[in-house]
């Protein structure tokens, strides 16, 4: 019975040392989502702004740019998934792969071959051990990005769009990231960055009844949109790396919560099992030392006769 409960003991232990990390965990994760957040807010304005002026070059000329030009038969996209470098954030990375999988199908239904560009070591290993084509990946940043992060992955996809050639060239720029939405929401979600959709932007500041601006270009539409569309690009995926750090934080924070609770539980339990096995003992060891007792008298009163 001593060894049960040493092994209870022992248990107990184990479950109080994961307990403290993964509170630890949760704290570091609920500080970082505020850092995060405010981050997305800053970005925002800016990428508002860069929208609604290359929206107004776009309407104002008839300029044919691949920033805003519909190809009359696409026939390949890119796709940009961003995914988490490390774990213990629960179902985050996997909802974001399996939206990436599900744009892919739907891509792949309209007769569009699909280049998939990755962030996120989580992202890199799900399609290095299925064996699949990867053209470009990036790793180390996803909890906490930079703009020159951005900058570096739009870098491919810019020329990728901008390539006149059927092979590296492409008709679309996709994204797959998760949306942070609020500490308990977030959404993994699918936009097109390219070709950009006037119509739909147009709409949206119809709708905030704005009106947008007009311009006279210098020294042309196309060379504007030229210089714009880095910056709009580096701008769209910098939000999402944003949000997608946000979402990641909350999800870890969430899960690690989940997994203290969790473990609360589990002590819980395993405590009561202890003082069962130790009242066991307890009750044996009485039970041994009045047997021993009434052996004794016993042996004692024969001798007496």
């Amino acid at each position: 019975m001593g060894a049960q409960l040493r092994v209870y003991k022992r248990r107990i232990q184990a479950v109080t040392a994961t307990k403290k990390i993964t509170k630890a965990m949760e704290m570091i994760a609920a500080s970082r989502i505020v850092k995060a957040q405010r981050k997305v807010a800053a970005s925002q304005p800016y990428a508002t702004e860069l929208t609604r002026a290359v929206t107004a070059v776009a309407t104002g000329s008839d300029a044919n740019h691949p920033l805003t030009t519909e190809v009359e038969a696409p026939t390949r996209a890119a796709v940009l998934l961003i995914t988490s470098d490390r774990g213990l954030a629960g179902g985050y990375s996997s909802n974001a792969i399996k939206a990436a999988e599900r744009l892919r199908e739907r891509l792949a239904s309209e007769g569009k071959e699909v280049d998939t560009y990755i962030v996120g070591r989580k992202g890199v290993a799900y399609y290095g051990f299925r064996e699949r084509e990867v053209v470009e990946s990036w790793t180390g940043f996803t909890d906490n990005p930079a703009y020159s992060d951005a900058k570096r992955i739009a870098a491919p996809l810019i020329e990728a769009i901008q390539s006149e050639t059927a092979e590296g060239g492409v008709d679309e720029l996709h994204i797959v990231f998760t949306e942070f939405v609020s500490m308990m929401t977030q959404n993994a979600v699918d936009a097109r960055m390219l070709p950009l959709s006037l119509d739909e932007v147009a709409g949206e500041s119809t709708r905030k009844g704005e009106i947008l601006p007009l311009f006279e270009f210098e020294p042309s539409a196309e060379d504007v949109l030229d210089a714009l569309l880095p910056r709009y690009v580096e701008s769209r995926i910098y939000n999402a790396l944003l949000q997608a750090a946000a979402s990641e934080h909350a999800a870890r924070r969430r899960a690690m919560k989940s997994a203290t609770d969790n473990a609360g539980d589990l002590i819980k339990s395993l405590s009561r099992l202890a003082n069962a096995a130790r009242q066991a003992e307890i009750t044996q060891e009485i039970s041994e030392i009045v047997g021993g007792a009434s052996a004794l008298a016993d042996a004692t009163a024969g001798s007496d006769k």
